[in-house]
């Protein structure tokens, strides 16, 4: 079969996902928003306790950061993570950037200072990291980890048409997966403690957060015993987004083209609201860096949402 064949199957395929995927959500939207309106009537006035972000990490964790940007979330984890991560040594955080050093400055002018605290703290700093091809990162080779986080990865082609754009991060999602599953901690499959989870709302897609104290926050997972490491991908929970249909990719994935590694299949060990308060410092940034003239609505009226899934199979 000819090159140009293997890859227009793989993308037939994910068209034909995504296009199932856009007419069930268009009905399904309709219904939720619906149901949600009259449940949001009848819980007024009733008042709900606070609840707790979730950390996803531990003080023993190693940990990879994917794409970023500014590296304000690595000096968040680094400098002012939540108290239950008070004895994380930074030397366990590595923090990578897809642009070449002088590249990320210049989207990024506040990076300069930020990597240079970093570096100084401990944090091993990478740049020209494709997550598609983590194995050709010399700083990674031979390292395996607990967790590897990308929050809020985007292709940054500037694809106007919507499909040509889902397709374009459902491609990166899938070559990110099947990239990152060598460097995975082996391990049993990791549990999550649900002993003390608040009972959840018909409405919410797989929540776990808890009723408790902000300032005693701590993660879920069973820490008795070491499991295996698990990948974090952060997107906005609202549309467009949803439509890369990134749970059904990592689950499901479509067959890899003749002659190419398989695909990986993972499993998806919980999902939960990303509170972006809880990381000091923290700001999410534009794939292609500050921009001159607009702010961008794209994503507006959603929440941030945390996916993880850990590899299924032996490990």
């Amino acid at each position: 079969m000819a090159k140009g064949s293997k890859k227009s199957s793989l993308k037939a395929a994910l068209a034909s996902q995504q296009s199932r995927l856009k007419k069930k959500q268009e009905v399904a939207h309709a219904s939720q928003h619906a149901e949600r309106m009259k449940a949001s009537s009848q819980k007024q006035g009733k008042r709900k306790a606070p609840l707790r972000p979730i950390v996803p990490f531990t003080s023993t964790d190693n940990i990879l950061l994917i794409g970023e940007g500014n590296f304000s979330f690595a000096r968040a984890l680094a400098f002012d993570a939540p108290r239950v991560l008070e004895f994380l040594p930074p030397s366990n955080i590595t923090a990578t950037a897809y642009d070449c050093e002088e590249d990320c400055y210049t989207k990024y002018p506040d990076a300069r200072g930020i990597v240079a605290a970093l570096r100084d703290k401990g944090v091993t700093v990478a740049f020209g990291v494709d997550a598609t091809k983590l194995e050709k990162c010399s700083a990674l080779k031979g390292r395996t980890f607990d967790r590897i986080v990308w929050n809020f990865p985007h292709a940054g082609k500037g694809i106007t048409d919507q499909d040509r754009n889902i397709l374009s991060n459902q491609l990166l999602f899938l070559g990110f997966l099947r990239s990152a599953a060598s460097f995975l901690a082996s391990g049993p499959i990791p549990v999550v403690n649900k002993a003390r989870t608040r009972k959840r709302d018909p409405d919410d897609d797989g929540s776990e957060e808890e009723d408790a104290d902000p300032d005693a926050m701590g993660d879920d997972i069973d820490t008795t015993q070491k499991g295996r490491g698990t990948v974090l991908i952060t997107l906005r929970n609202v549309l467009p987004y949803t439509l890369w249909n990134l749970p059904k990719l990592a689950k499901s994935p479509p067959p890899a083209p003749t002659g190419h590694p398989p695909n990986p299949t993972y499993r998806q060990l919980r999902s939960f609201a990303f509170h972006r308060q809880a990381w000091q410092g923290y700001e999410h940034r534009m794939t292609k860096g500050e921009r001159a003239h607009g702010t961008g609505k794209t994503g507006e009226g959603g929440e941030d949402r945390t996916w993880e899934f850990y590899l299924y199979g032996s490990r």
